[in-house]
């Protein structure tokens, strides 16, 4: 028989080495955002997520450079990488914070894939480019404050008023809102009930973006409501290519794929925490890594950390075969969401008293995902998805 190799050795950050199924690309890419973490983020966002502050003016450009924002579109400055290259970018910027994570999603799988995806060429050559570069910021209005997972109930309307278009209403829990040069705002018109999207200049007469204060979650991201009080905008700022839920909804797919990548990070990063807090935090005489309910905890998270990981990468395998269907992502959501939950608290345990601190990143992160468990579609939202995939039935209505 022929050798077969020697086993990889066991590693804690990647137990089952699922790193030899990535590819040189992939792994270089991954190495890159992890040290730019590493360097950039870690050392400042306990004081940002205390402060309730994120830098994201000086971020961006840096993300720009690194080729991070819209990674997965092409042209325009856009790198043209694959759904997995991605996704392993957002583990690693979710192991940072949601936070950074999310100011890269918004930017590129919801503002920029809906410029891409539906807008006109002017459009995509106008907004792109600077948007790739971190130089423009964007944001992403669908959610309203009496329309979340029901969208199809928004309020907004836009109706026609000679040549233009004019815009009322207000959105609700808006990434990147405050800081945004453009708003991707979908509304309703009033002449044929349709929703179309609008490119929305955030200096326009009428629009503001009040920043959402006193979070207690997602606090190092710029949250924002978007007040739209008769904004008048000129007929090509309208996106072209859809008119009807069909837009936003596929920009929210795209970002879910992230997040279900997103959520390995934030996870591994609670894990190895207790790992090595557990190695050094001695009770009773010895590490209390030596007892065997906490090894039982550290095997449960391991455990949940790497099923997380091999599910994200299926699934972005998948999406880039041109095989990834919406209620596959909606199992990827909810499964690794309730996973990186479960290690946050279980992490938090094995820290005692120190894990409610900002001198380690678990409580952080158990916060931020109690706020990424219900955005991009709640965990009851995503499980009814699922059940009507498999019963042919839609609990919705």
């Amino acid at each position: 028989m022929s050798d077969a190799g020697t086993p990889p050795e066991l590693r804690p950050e990647d137990y089952l080495d699922v790193d030899r199924l990535l590819s040189d690309e992939e792994r270089a890419i991954r190495d890159a955002v992890r040290a730019w973490v590493r360097d950039r983020v870690l050392p400042e966002v306990g004081g940002w997520f205390e402060l309730g502050t994120l830098p994201s003016r000086e971020l961006a450009p840096e993300l720009g450079r690194l080729g991070l924002l819209g990674m997965h579109l092409q042209g325009h400055g856009c790198a043209g990488a694959s759904a997995t290259a991605y996704g392993l970018a957002c583990t690693e910027l979710e192991a940072g914070d949601t936070g950074v994570r999310s100011l890269v999603s918004v930017q590129g799988s919801l503002a920029m894939q809906a410029i891409d995806r539906w807008g006109s060429d002017e459009q995509r050559e106008r907004w792109l480019p600077p948007m790739a570069a971190g130089e423009v910021l964007g944001c992403f209005g669908l959610t309203e404050p009496d329309a979340g997972s029901d969208p199809g109930a928004m309020r907004t309307t836009a109706r026609r008023a000679g040549g233009d278009w004019v815009l009322h209403g207000q959105k609700m829990w808006i990434t990147n809102g405050s800081v945004a040069d453009v708003a991707v705002v979908w509304a309703r018109c009033s002449d044929d009930g349709r929703v179309r999207g609008f490119l929305v200049p955030t200096d326009a007469p009428g629009f503001s973006a009040p920043p959402i204060t006193r979070k207690l979650s997602l606090r190092a991201s710029v949250t924002s409501e978007l007040v739209l009080d008769d904004v008048r905008l000129p007929d090509d700022a309208a996106l072209p290519g859809v008119a009807s839920l069909r837009g936003p909804l596929s920009c929210l797919d795209e970002a879910r794929h992230g997040v279900v990548w997103g959520a390995v990070g934030a996870a591994r990063s609670c894990f190895l925490a207790a790992l090595e807090y557990a190695g050094t935090r001695e009770a009773f005489g010895r590490p209390i890594a030596a007892t065997q309910i906490q090894q039982l905890k550290l095997a449960r998270m391991a455990t949940q950390v790497n099923q997380a990981t091999l599910l994200a990468l299926h699934l972005g395998r998948m999406k880039d075969a041109g095989r990834l269907r919406p209620e596959q992502v909606s199992m990827g959501k909810l499964a690794n969401v309730d996973a990186a939950l479960e290690v946050a608290r279980t992490a938090r345990q094995v820290l005692g008293g120190n894990g409610i601190t900002l001198g380690y990143p678990v409580m952080r992160h158990m916060s931020n995902l109690e706020s990424v468990v219900t955005y991009e579609g709640t965990a009851d939202v995503h499980a009814l998805v699922i059940g009507g995939a498999l019963t042919g039935i839609d609990a919705f209505r």
